[in-house]
């Protein structure tokens, strides 16, 4: 299942970027995050693909949802200026962002690739 997160649950389930000043992740495993808009039609063609994919990767991955429109602080945090973003975060290292509608395979290669699952 792919869980929405709030500024308040971003920072406790994912970093506090107000009190780290460098990337700390607090998730124990890797994590994969759609930073969305509910008007935008390649977020909309993303989205059944996350689902899908957040069942065959459940117990692996943990999948999440920023709506950048109600959610402004965590997406400047991060610098999104279009939607879809995603945001492939390993359980070690450093995040890897990534722009637009992937298709289903390069979210299976990046999960391989950046998060080594």
């Amino acid at each position: 299942m792919v869980e929405v997160l709030t500024t308040q649950s971003f920072r406790e389930k994912i970093f506090d970027y107000e009190a780290e000043q460098t990337w700390k992740y607090k998730g124990n495993k890797p994590a994969v995050i759609d930073f969305y808009a509910t008007w935008c039609g390649p977020c909309k063609a993303v989205a059944p693909v996350l689902d899908e994919l957040s069942k065959d990767y459940e117990g692996k991955i943990d999948f999440y949802k920023v709506d950048t429109d109600v959610e402004q602080e965590v997406s400047a945090a991060f610098g999104i200026r279009s939607v879809p973003s995603l945001l492939f975060i390993p359980a070690e290292g450093e995040p890897q962002m990534a722009a637009g509608a992937l298709p289903k395979h390069a979210f299976i290669d990046a999960f391989k690739e950046v998060l080594g699952v």
